[in-house]
């Protein structure tokens, strides 16, 4: 039988981050010895008390179908926190907490786009953005940041990118891959550009939002710019913050007409998130925070160290970050001086072999000529990938 795809499908390719942890899970597996720094995933342990919560959960029977939303517990918790940490008001009625903060991002776009639709997404990007918005149906409006403005946007940019057609804008701060973030003024300079065109709607990717060391404290888009609260779609999750990555539980908070379409989406596709990882993020939620500031002290080490030895490696040129755990060096000079290697896949795929290290080419994120490494892993892991990564060199 010769089966045939949907069009949507071919339009859209398996996730670049997910590929290579897969290889050089599969490496492994063929007893080679590979350091792979490719997953964006935290390597301490989900906190004892938000085990136990979910232990507790289990034993109490909570094991059933929640709201297609959420339980109403932990939507509080999150309009609480919004409030405590962002200064932003939020009803129950208007978080949908879903599978994960991808899923949250999927159920916007589905909800909001459609064909002919664009969606404005800054590079570097997240991987998956601009295939959701191809799964919407809609086209991805990419805008380059390269490293002279720190990988941001600049509002003559987002001022330039916006058509009749355009309906969302994708923001991600700290971000990933390049852990820059935006400050204040630079949010309420996009926000003067966003009151011109009431038709585009903002979605801000906020996973990263407790893992962050920049010289002020962290800012959303709503923060800055409240009067765009019908216009703003704020996204988090529990999987960074708290090492709950497996549990997926992300949750989005917005305009309740648009909230109820996404809950629309998700009653027909995942139904509500799982009951046991619920009450796990409740807890996370409300009890001791103290957990985040351990992980971040070590994250933020970590760079301090990645930071500095990836300058010291010729041919790398690396910008320090905002937060979250990864670092984006340039390695366009590097790559130029190996021969057979002509780009930053072909320079990852080079890596892998020569050095046994797994890392994800800029290309999968929109900024060719780059590689991301996730810090996620432990100080002695990394030193003994750069020392690899040299001696490959």
């Amino acid at each position: 039988m010769d089966l045939r795809l949907s069009e949507r499908v071919d339009r859209v390719k398996p996730s670049p981050t997910m590929a290579v942890t897969a290889k050089a899970a599969e490496l492994k597996r063929a007893g080679r010895d590979v350091i792979g720094l490719g997953a964006g995933e935290p390597d301490f342990d989900t906190p004892e008390h938000i085990k136990a919560a979910a232990i507790e959960a289990i034993r109490a029977g909570r094991t059933k179908y929640t709201a297609v939303d959420g339980i109403v517990e932990l939507r509080e918790a999150i309009c609480e926190k919004f409030q405590r940490d962002n200064g932003i008001a939020y009803q129950p009625g208007h978080v949908l907490v879903s599978c994960g903060a991808k899923q949250s991002i999927y159920n916007l776009a589905v909800a909001l786009l459609g064909p002919g639709d664009e969606a404005i997404v800054p590079a570097p990007y997240w991987v998956s953005y601009p295939d959701i918005v191809l799964l919407a149906d809609a086209t991805p409006v990419i805008v380059p940041a390269g490293p002279e403005q720190q990988f941001k946007i600049t509002p003559q940019q987002l001022a330039d990118s916006i058509t009749p057609r355009t309906r969302l804008l994708i923001l991600n701060s700290p971000s990933n891959p390049t852990g820059m973030a935006y400050s204040r003024e630079e949010l309420a300079a996009l926000a003067e550009v966003l009151r011109e065109h009431p038709q585009v709607l903002t979605a801000t990717d906020d996973i990263y939002e407790p893992i962050f060391w920049g010289s002020e404290p962290f800012c959303t888009l709503l923060t800055a710019a409240p009067d765009l609260h019908e216009r703003v779609v704020t996204i988090n999750g529990v999987s960074k913050s708290y090492a709950m990555t497996g549990w997926r539980i992300g949750y989005a908070a917005g305009p309740a007409k648009l909230i109820s379409a996404m809950k629309k989406i998700q009653g027909q596709s995942t139904s509500n998130p799982t009951s046991i990882s619920q009450y796990a993020a409740l807890a996370a939620l409300t009890g001791d925070q103290s957990c985040i500031a351990e992980m971040t002290t070590a994250f933020r080490a970590r760079h301090d160290w990645l930071l500095a030895a990836l300058n010291a490696v010729p041919g790398f040129r690396c910008l320090p970050a905002d937060g979250a755990f990864y670092a984006f060096p340039d390695v366009s000079e590097a790559i130029s001086k190996l021969d057979g290697v002509s780009d930053d896949t072909q320079f990852a795929e080079y890596l892998l072999e020569k050095a046994g290290v797994a890392v994800v080419p800029g290309a999968a994120f929109g900024a060719p000529g780059h590689v991301r490494l996730s810090y996620a892993c432990g100080l002695e892991t990394l030193q003994k990938a750069v020392e690899r990564i040299a001696g490959a060199l």
